[in-house]
């Protein structure tokens, strides 16, 4: 992680404004957030756990989550020694897994290397599983009020049109331009607020589509606002067509319970249990799978006697879509369920950490009491 004093008096003399700093702790102490339940507090597991949760989640998306996570594993060290399975669990339908394996490897570091209480340096907390620079800077500078800069997406934004830079940030060459103006333009003195501010401001007024200018306290210096590239600035991301797979899932029901699978740790809903698939994720342009197939793939779980297909549905991955294609399989006789394969309560079905589009085809197939 760069240090202010990595870079030269005259780029900072060029990108210091502390009028604009001031703006945004003005504006955040009468207008910004105050009542989310990670705020008005210094303890560091609580604000890092709403930082890593809030990383591509909207807040009201979060709040359940976070009041539950907290229940469960009201400390880092409950954390640490909880199973992995319980993490993801209570993490199930949140999104981008990773995160979650993450936040128990943190938890686990936290506690061995640490004695439980999370380091006050930035430095140090980059280094830890899932914490990226910005993310260290945030946790940092509310929990012990270190003068450390951020740059999520929300920042970027409000940077983009402020200052008029008509460049993808995404871009490492403008995002390390961005980085250098986040470091120049700290404040000495109120960073828990503007680090907030800024946070506030990306999410409430200087939002993606329809930004609340009248009420922005940065409209008399914003250049989007100026000359009218609000919807313009920030440059979006080149395009790229996003590929489409299918998938074929075997819903295998037996006296009350249903077959689920262990997926690998890496790759997609790694760590998550997951209905058996025929042939894995393929391309469209292969051939669907038929009833026979589906029976064949069943077999090696018992003795088939019926299959039905259920309703499709689609999943949308960031770099893929996924057309699901559901096989309700009935057995006559049940065969062993060893390795990764497991049957789990129907009635408990809940508390499986399953993906998203997996719940829901649970939940749509209707079983009595599936979900309470």
């Amino acid at each position: 992680m760069k240090r202010l004093t990595e870079f030269g008096p005259r780029e900072f003399d060029q990108l210091a404004d502390p009028t604009f700093s001031q703006a945004v702790i003005d504006w955040q102490r009468n207008h910004g957030r105050h009542t989310l339940p990670w705020q008005n507090t210094t303890d560091a597991y609580r604000i890092w756990l709403s930082e890593i949760m809030l990383q591509q989640t909207q807040v009201a998306a979060v709040l359940g989550y976070y009041a539950r996570f907290l229940e469960r594993f009201p400390t880092v060290q409950a954390l640490a020694e909880a199973p992995v399975e319980d993490v993801m669990a209570h993490w199930s339908g949140l999104g981008y897994y990773t995160r979650a394996r993450n936040l128990h490897a943190c938890a686990k570091r936290v506690v061995q290397d640490y004695g439980g209480a999370f380091p006050s340096d930035p430095a140090l907390l980059a280094e830890l599983p899932g914490i990226g620079r910005s993310t260290a800077s945030a946790i940092a500078a509310f929990s012990s009020g270190a003068r450390a800069a951020i740059l999520d997406g929300n920042v970027k934004r409000v940077f983009a049109r402020v200052f008029g830079i008509d460049q993808y940030p995404g871009e490492k060459r403008v995002e390390d331009a961005l980085w250098r103006r986040a470091e120049a333009l700290l404040p000495e003195q109120g960073i828990a607020s503007y680090t907030q501010g800024l946070m506030d401001l990306g999410a409430t007024l200087c939002t993606r589509s329809r930004p609340d200018c009248p009420r922005c306290p940065l409209q008399a210096r914003c250049v989007a606002y100026a000359t009218g590239r609000t919807a313009e600035l920030p440059v979006r991301k080149p395009k790229k067509t996003n590929p489409e797979k299918r998938a074929a899932m075997l819903v295998v029901i037996d006296r009350g319970q249903v077959l689920l699978e262990q997926r690998p740790n890496t790759g997609i809903w790694g760590g998550l249990l997951s209905l058996p698939e025929v042939d894995g994720h393929l391309g469209v342009d292969v051939d669907a799978v038929s009833s026979t197939e589906a029976a064949a793939a069943a077999a090696q779980f018992g003795t088939v006697d019926e299959v039905q297909a259920l309703r499709p549905l689609v999943h949308v991955f960031t770099h893929y879509k996924l057309h699901i294609a559901p096989w309700q399989v009935t057995l006559s006789a049940r065969g062993g369920a060893t390795g990764r394969h497991l049957w789990w309560d129907l009635h408990a079905i809940g508390a499986a950490p399953l993906p998203a589009p997996v719940k829901k085809l649970l939940q749509e197939l209707g079983t009595p009491g599936l979900f309470g």
